[in-house]
């Protein structure tokens, strides 16, 4: 299964992203989603699962604040806010706690990253909305079998097409 992943995109439909998830089986979105037509847009390539974020003014943007869901066998999450200030927040601490899940997918950092702990991927795919700071513009692919757990980034223009 080929998952595009994808956070941060603050209103912002870049149409590259049409290039990058062409033939992905489901689309994930972190939140800070800014625009519905962002959603939109995506659900034209694959179905979406999206939580909100920080400026979604979470449970008021209509999307939920966290996902769980069932991918190629795995226990998936979606948690926008795990990270702040380099470090796990204790609210995203009681999340992976609670929830249990093999990936959790985050973002809010706007920094493009995969990392393991405790038998958990941790993948934030970076920001793909205008670019902020000195950070790259990035979203992820999550490649999934039964047995396997495949993450990548994909590095974006710093101009959106």
């Amino acid at each position: 299964m080929r998952v595009g992943v994808v956070s941060d995109t603050h209103g912002l439909f870049d149409r590259s992203l049409l290039r990058h998830f062409s033939g992905v089986d489901h689309i994930l979105h972190a939140g800070d989603i800014g625009k519905r037509g962002v959603i939109e847009q995506l659900e034209q390539i694959a179905p979406v699962t999206a939580v909100s974020g920080n400026v979604d003014g979470f449970e008021a943007s209509g999307f939920p604040v966290e996902q769980v869901l069932e991918l190629a066998g795995h226990r998936v999450t979606l948690y926008h806010r795990l990270y702040e200030g380099g470090r796990l927040t204790r609210d995203g601490a009681e999340f992976l706690a609670r929830t249990q899940s093999a990936i959790c997918v985050y973002g809010h950092t706007h920094q493009p990253k995969a990392e393991w702990q405790q038998g958990v991927l941790l993948f934030n795919p970076g920001s793909a909305g205008p670019k902020r700071f000195h950070l790259p513009r990035a979203v992820g692919l999550l490649l999934l079998d039964a047995g396997t757990i495949e993450a990548r980034h994909i590095l974006l223009a710093d101009r959106a097409e």
